[in-house]
């Protein structure tokens, strides 16, 4: 059974929620503190985190910036708030995924099980490491190192990385990385990858990486090897 630690402060939605949770088999814990959430996120142990933005004495986004300090587990932010930049930081921060308030429950439940889905499953892949640019990919442990360092990746951008290597020199579709990441593009926006693919250009650009995932306007990205690039 897989535990989900709903962070919401509206009493009434949390238990709406967490009582349709509870009917797919889902063990569903809340939190007792606002000020004490990443102390209660780490005593529970979570396989998936969903957090609203607007909380009492911290918001959301300083939550999830201290969950995914310590922690790559799945987070899907829903919120009643709707300005693009919401749903951008939420990403920036880490975030998997963002739902706007009202939402429907089938998407809420399609998302949670492609998260799992996806993050859990995943991880049974038989292909540990693979080498790209002179760094080493290590799809257990999350991390890309060479001689600069080490950097550790999300489950999503580690995915992006692994389509866009395992296909190198080749332009894979943003629809393709979409499905591949939410499995149903029909709730996923199309920001959303792009927040996704940004970050993990940031993060590759701490080992001289960055370069190497190439955008092919209209078409998609791609991962060329060392020596490619001019």
């Amino acid at each position: 059974m897989f535990k989900l630690l709903l962070i919401e402060d509206d009493v009434t939605l949390f238990q709406e929620i967490k009582e349709r949770l509870s009917s797919w088999s889902y063990e569903v814990y809340g939190i007792t503190d606002f000020s004490q959430v990443f102390q209660e996120f780490t005593a529970i142990k979570p396989d998936l985190v969903i957090i609203d933005i607007q909380l009492p004495k911290f918001d959301g986004f300083h939550w999830c910036r201290m969950i995914r300090s310590h922690s790559n587990v799945p987070i899907l932010f829903l919120s009643s708030r709707d300005h693009p930049s919401d749903m951008v930081m939420s990403m920036q921060l880490g975030a998997d995924d963002f739902i706007q308030k009202p939402f429907h429950f089938d998407v809420l439940i399609a998302k949670i099980q492609a998260m799992l889905r996806r993050v859990y499953d995943y991880s049974t892949d038989s292909i540990e490491l693979k080498t790209w640019c002179n760094a080493t990919i290590d799809f257990q442990k999350n991390t890309v190192t060479n001689e600069l360092g080490t950097i550790e990746l999300t489950r999503n951008e580690m995915i992006i990385l692994r389509e866009l290597v395992n296909q190198k020199n080749k332009i894979i579709s943003r629809e393709a990385l979409i499905k591949t990441l939410w499995e149903d593009e029909r709730f996923v926006s199309d920001n959303t990858l792009t927040v996704n693919v940004n970050r993990l250009r940031k993060k590759l650009d701490e080992l001289g990486l960055g370069r190497f995932i190439e955008t092919k306007v209209g078409q998609g990205y791609m991962a060329v090897e060392e020596g490619s690039v001019l």
